[in-house]
């Protein structure tokens, strides 16, 4: 992890923390004596892939630097029902803050890498890659995405900033997909960066336009089904990376793959996925 991306997630935590916790943990509080000491455990209780251990370390840590974590399963491995991932030690208050925001991380960020790891599993002898989107959690994209590449998926463009991405409005607002391809190509010439260009096409007559001008990077297939898209693919003749994208599910990834596209973009692998389940239980020291 870099310094800045240290810092972005100890920004996030803490907003977290006072979301959750705001004036106080009052149930905690009332009921447990300060400065007493207790265990607990981070157990899994359905299979999957782990992610966001990193995170839930730096989650204790903020809360109380004191709390000692030994960690048992690091982030990328399958997990099974009854696993200890790791085993807290120190005050109960803040075991118990630290308790929510340390499971909500970490079930979103294994559901995703579970459902990254299947659809990756079913690519695994092609040479076709998964790709996330933007179709995130507001704020939550960056550990999202970490999840996506723990579970051997692919990430796309982090946002609006690092990739020109032509879709279908752009191109009806331009008043084409040429005009559109010529001013991009126009404004990446004066930034100070390097910038791919990737447009998106509906149809084999826009890509047939594409193919045309030229001078974009990657060609994202839009709703094209498997036999179109073979069809697609073929004109293409590898003169540019072709990205499929559009209702393709994990039940259907294969037929697209075996398309020959180089990427496949699927929303719901942050979307819509299902957390994957655990729980910190108390563990009595005696």
């Amino acid at each position: 992890m870099t310094q800045e991306e240290k810092d972005k997630l100890d920004i996030f935590i803490a907003a977290a923390l006072a979301e959750d916790v705001g004036e106080g943990d009052h149930t905690t509080l009332s009921i447990i004596s300060a400065g007493k000491i207790g265990e607990a455990q981070l157990i899994i209780k359905e299979p999957g892939v782990l992610a966001g251990v990193e995170e839930a370390l730096a989650v204790f840590d903020q809360v109380d630097e004191t709390l000692d974590v030994e960690v048992f399963i690091e982030d990328g491995q399958l997990v099974r029902a009854g696993d200890i991932v790791m085993r807290v030690h120190g005050n109960i208050h803040g075991i118990l803050i630290a308790e929510r925001l340390v499971l909500n991380i970490m079930q979103r960020m294994s559901g995703i890498a579970t459902t990254t790891h299947r659809i990756a599993a079913a690519l695994a002898d092609t040479h076709t890659k998964v790709l996330d989107t933007r179709k995130t959690t507001p704020l939550l994209r960056f550990l999202e995405k970490k999840a996506v590449a723990i579970g051997g998926g692919v990430n796309h463009r982090f946002g609006l900033y690092d990739m020109i991405l032509i879709k279908d409005n752009h191109v009806d607002y331009a008043g084409g997909i040429k005009p559109a391809i010529e001013k991009a190509n126009q404004y990446r010439e004066h930034l100070d960066k390097p910038i791919a260009i990737e447009v998106e096409v509906r149809n084999l007559n826009e890509l047939d336009e594409v193919l045309e001008v030229g001078q974009v990077d990657r060609i994202m297939l839009d709703n094209f089904g498997p036999d179109q898209l073979r069809e697609a693919v073929i004109r293409i003749g590898g003169r540019f990376v072709t990205e499929a994208s559009g209702g393709i599910t994990a039940e259907t990834v294969r037929q697209y793959a075996d398309a020959g596209v180089d990427f496949i973009s699927i929303g719901a692998l942050t979307h819509s996925v299902k957390s994957l389940d655990m729980s910190l239980k108390a563990k009595l020291v005696d």
